[in-house]
C-alpha cells in the first residue's frame, strides 16, 4: 500500500512540461520484451528432467512476429531523448558529467546488484540441499538473461556526455555516420567472411539509436506526421529489402544455429527496424500525449515506469520458477510446439507467470522505488572521482560482460562466472563509495 501510495503521489507531482509519451513507450516495449520471452520459451519434461527449446528455433513461422516484439531500438531512443533532458537539467544546476553518470547508473545498479545476490544465494542453498547442479546452473544461467542488455546500455550511458556534445555540434550526422559504420561492419564480415570485424557493432548500433533519442528531444527530429510517415515507410521498404531480398534473416531476434544474427551483432536490417519504430513512435506522440492528460492512464504508466528494472531484470526468474512449478507436476501438458493445442496453453502460462512476477516486484520492486543518492547534485567531482568512476563502470560492465557471455553450464558453485561475479560487485561498490562522496 505504501508503494502504491507513492506511485500516486510521483503521478500527482508529474512536472507539467513532462514527455509523457516517452515514458508510455518505454512502459509497452518492457510489456513487449517481458511477453516476447516468455511466449518464445518452450519448456518440455521428461526422465531426464527440465529441457528448455527456443520456439524460434522449433516454429519457424514465428520468426516475422519478432518484427514486433524485439523493441529493443525504443529503449535506446527514450534513452537517449531522456538522457539528453537529465544532462541539460543537471548541467543548468552546475553539474558535471561525472556527478550525471553517477546518478544515472545508480537506479540501474541498485536493483541489478539485488538480482546477482539473491541467484548466488539461491543457487548455494539449492547445492547445499542438493538438488541437481545441471539444473541449477541451468536456472540461473536463464534467470541471469536479462542482464546482456545491461552491459551495453551502461556503456551507452557512460559516453552520453560525450555523444551528446558530438550531437550539439553535429546533429543528425552522427547517427548517419554511426550507420554507416555498422553498414561498413556488416559488409567485412558478410562478404570477407570475418566474424570478428561486426563486433563494433554491438556499441555502434545501439549508439546510433541512442542519438536520434537526442534529437528527438531537441527538436531536431520532431514529432508529427511530417518527419513520422517518410522514416517509417522508408525504415519499412529497408527492412523487407533487407530481409526478404537481402542477405540478413527476417528474424530480428538470435535463432540458434543461424549463421547471421541480427542481434548478434546489431545489424544494418536492425538498424532499419529501429528506423520504422521511431517513425511510429513520432507519428503516435501527439494523440499519446491527449490520452495520457488523463489520470488513470498516466498512473498506470508511471506504476510500470517505477518498477521498470525490477521488470526487466526478474522476468526470466518467473519463467523459471513458472516451469518448476508447471512442468514437473504435470499441470501443463506438452503437445508438440506450434500446434493449436500448445498455442491455447500459452495464456495460462502467460497468466501463470505474470502472477509469479508480480510477486516478485512486491518483494525486489523497493530496491528501486527507493530514493536514489542525496544531495542536490550541484558542481563537478573532482578528477580523483572522475577516473574511479571510469573504474567502477568498466568493472562493472566486464563483470556483466563475463556473466552474459559464459553462457549455460557449471561456471563455479553458484553457477554464475566466480571471478565476473566478483568484478561486478568490486566495481558496484566503488561506485557506491564514490556517490556517498560526490551527490
Amino acid at each position: 500500500m505504501r508503494a502504491l501510495r507513492r506511485i500516486g503521489r510521483l503521478a500527482d507531482r508529474t512536472p507539467a512540461g513532462r514527455d509523457r509519451p516517452v515514458d508510455l513507450l518505454r512502459a509497452i516495449a518492457i510489456c513487449a520484451v517481458i511477453v516476447g520471452h516468455w511466449l518464445a520459451v518452450h519448456v518440455t519434461h521428461g526422465p531426464g528432467g527440465l529441457r528448455g527449446g527456443n520456439v524460434l528455433e522449433l516454429v519457424p513461422w514465428t520468426r516475422p512476429l519478432t518484427w514486433v516484439f524485439q523493441v529493443m531500438p525504443i529503449f535506446f531512443l527514450v534513452g537517449g531523448y531522456a538522457g539528453a533532458a537529465s544532462l541539460a537539467s543537471h548541467r543548468s544546476r552546475g553539474g558535471g558529467a561525472t556527478t550525471w553518470i553517477l546518478r544515472r547508473t545508480d537506479r540501474l545498479l541498485r536493483p541489478t546488484s539485488t538480482l546477482l545476490a539473491t541467484l548466488v544465494a539461491a543457487a548455494l542453498a539449492a547445492r547445499v540441499l542438493g538438488a541437481d547442479t545441471r539444473l541449477v546452473a541451468t536456472a540461473v544461467w536463464l534467470a541471469a538473461i536479462p542482464l546482456w542488455f545491461l552491459v551495453v546500455y551502461l556503456a551507452v550511458v557512460a559516453l552520453t556526455p560525450a555523444m551528446h556534445a558530438l550531437h550539439r555540434r553535429h546533429g543528425l550526422a552522427v547517427p548517419i555516420v554511426l550507420a554507416g559504420a555498422v553498414a561498413a561492419g556488416d559488409a567485412v564480415r558478410l562478404l570477407l567472411r570475418m566474424p570478428v570485424a561486426g563486433s563494433a557493432n554491438f556499441l555502434l548500433a545501439w549508439l546510433a539509436v541512442h542519438q536520434l533519442g537526442f534529437a528527438w528531444q531537441d527538436g531536431r527530429l520532431p514529432a508529427g506526421r511530417r518527419v513520422a510517415v517518410p522514416l517509417t515507410a522508408g525504415g519499412l521498404v529497408a527492412l523487407v529489402l533487407l530481409t526478404v531480398a537481402g542477405p540478413y534473416p527476417i528474424s530480428m531476434v538470435g535463432v540458434p544455429g543461424q549463421e547471421i544474427q541480427n542481434t548478434s551483432p546489431p545489424t544494418l536490417a536492425l538498424l532499419a527496424l529501429a528506423a520504422v519504430q521511431t517513425g511510429l513512435a513520432l507519428w503516435a506522440h501527439d494523440p499519446a500525449a491527449r490520452l495520457l492528460r488523463r489520470r488513470r492512464p498516466w498512473l498506470v504508466v508511471v506504476a510500470v515506469n517505477a518498477v521498470i528494472m525490477t521488470l526487466f531484470l526478474w522476468h526470466m526468474s518467473a519463467a523459471v520458477l513458472g516451469a518448476l512449478a508447471l512442468y514437473p507436476t504435470g499441470v501443463l501438458p506438452q503437445p508438440p510446439p506450434g500446434t493449436p493445442l500448445w498455442l491455447l496453453l500459452r495464456v495460462p502460462w502467460l497468466v501463470v507467470l505474470a502472477l509469479i512476477l508480480a510477486v516478485l516486484v512486491l518483494v525486489f520492486g523497493p530496491v528501486e522505488l527507493r530514493a536514489g543518492p542525496a544531495g542536490t547534485g550541484s558542481g563537478t567531482a573532482g578528477v580523483a572521482a572522475g577516473v574511479f568512476t571510469v573504474l567502477g563502470l568498466a568493472a562493472v560492465v566486464a563483470g556483466l560482460l563475463g556473466i552474459a557471455a559464459a553462457g549455460p553450464g557449471r561456471h563455479g558453485v553458484a553457477g554464475l562466472p566466480t571471478a565476473a561475479v566478483a568484478g561486478y560487485f568490486a566495481g558496484a561498490g566503488l561506485l557506491r563509495i564514490i556517490r556517498r562522496r560526490c551527490l
